[in-house]
């Protein structure tokens, strides 16, 4: 089974309703996304599937220039191929989520075409599943939202951003009763300083969170560390990080409880399953990062849920932009608060390429609004301590 050509097909998606970016304001996520699926045509007719991430309009061009690599090689390799490209990525240094974006997109149609093959649903190669299938939890921004998301089936709630998180957080807490997980992401623009993200994780402690999700930027090993020491709550990250290189110091320093693993920018099925056996070994969970990700990447996360024996939950944006669900045909079942599996060879998607075509890429770069100290948004900060800091908790 050799491959014939590798093709891209890059759109822009509109945004989803509900995004937990900032309480009260928006990020590039919230108003548009770019979405990039990688079709690989094989030589007896099969073709697989895949998604990239990671800056998808730079992706789509490093998708490009891999190619050439793998045009004429046998598709079945999937790991000498994996190495191929991590190698040819090498002479442009450590290219991050863009070259694992890539690898990822080009991996996951692997896999695809691969289970096609042989007639199998991709999971049955990851081993077999384990469980019939997913949980799945939400974003809700307002405790109106989070009970209509419950009422709807979802087994989990998640509160995003920085701006009166710890108000909000409460607020839906109450709004959903201590059955249903709840979750809160801290994640940036503005990262927050480390003695502000023990703080608010302090006054979180009594919602006993399912997990605190990056309450200091990916790149503080330092802040990640005092959180771990001074605040009482499962903690969660991984979801910017591109290789089992830099998840690995986070691992090694018993830093996470869940590990977040974007299914369209690290490196494919191929690396993600060597990190959830990582996380394994070191009784750690795996809760695939997709909220900016299109459907073919969900996909993918619910086969490799299916399979692996510490899978927690996934991420969904639901409801999401209208035309998610024309962008391609799926046998992923979707019922209250799950999503199995198809059962059928492969991903078992089909790409709507006119539909896709229809939506060329426009941009895929914003910097967000809200979140920051009081006229302090023109600065655009990557790091800002919180002022005043009464502010941090309740009033």
């Amino acid at each position: 089974m050799k491959i014939q050509e590798i093709r891209c097909h890059l759109m822009q998606a509109g945004a989803p309703p509900q995004t937990g970016w900032t309480g009260t304001g928006k990020s590039a996520l919230a108003t548009s996304r770019n979405w990039l699926f990688v079709t690989v045509l094989a030589d007896n007719g099969l073709v697989g599937t895949g998604e990239g991430s990671g800056w998808p309009r730079a992706v789509a061009a490093a998708v490009q220039d891999l190619a050439p690599l793998l045009v004429g090689e046998d598709a079945r390799g999937i790991e000498r191929l994996w190495q191929r490209m991590r190698v040819a990525c090498m002479g442009h240094g450590q290219t991050g989520v863009v070259g694992m974006g890539a690898i990822n997109a080009i991996d996951m149609a692997l896999w695809d075409l691969k289970a096609q093959a042989l007639g199998v649903p991709l999971y049955e190669l990851l081993g077999g599943a384990t469980r019939s299938k997913v949980p799945f939890y939400v974003h809700a921004a307002t405790p109106e939202a989070a009970r209509a998301a419950v009422a709807a089936g979802a087994q989990g709630i998640k509160v995003g951003g920085i701006a009166n998180v710890v108000e909000r957080a409460h607020a839906v807490r109450a709004a959903i009763g201590p059955d249903i997980d709840l979750m809160c992401d801290l994640h940036g623009p503005p990262w927050l300083a480390p003695a502000d993200a023990v703080a608010i994780g302090r006054e979180l402690e009594p919602l006993k969170l399912l997990f605190l999700e990056e309450p200091v930027a990916p790149d503080d090993l330092r802040g990640w560390r005092l959180v771990r020491d001074k605040v009482a709550l499962p903690l969660a990250g991984g979801e910017r990080l591109a290789t089992l290189q830099d998840i690995q110091p986070f691992l090694a320093e018993g830093l996470l409880d869940v590990v977040q693993p974007d299914g369209g920018r690290f490196g494919g099925i191929t690396q993600i399953r060597k990190l959830a056996g990582m996380a394994e070994a070191l009784s750690v969970m795996v809760a695939p990062h997709s909220g900016s990700l299109g459907p073919v990447a969900e996909v993918a996360m619910v086969h490799l849920l299916s399979a692996i024996p510490n899978a927690l939950v996934l991420e969904r944006m639901d409801p999401d932009w209208e035309g998610r669900n024309q962008v391609l045909d799926s046998g992923l079942r979707v019922e209250p608060g799950f999503l199995q599996a198809s059962a059928l060879p492969g991903l078992d998607v089909r790409l709507r390429e006119d539909f896709i075509a229809a939506h060329p890429s426009e941009r895929n770069v914003a910097l967000a609004t809200g979140g920051w100290n009081a006229g302090t948004e023109h600065e655009s900060v990557y790091l800002q301590a919180r002022r005043p800091r009464a502010r941090i908790g309740r009033d």
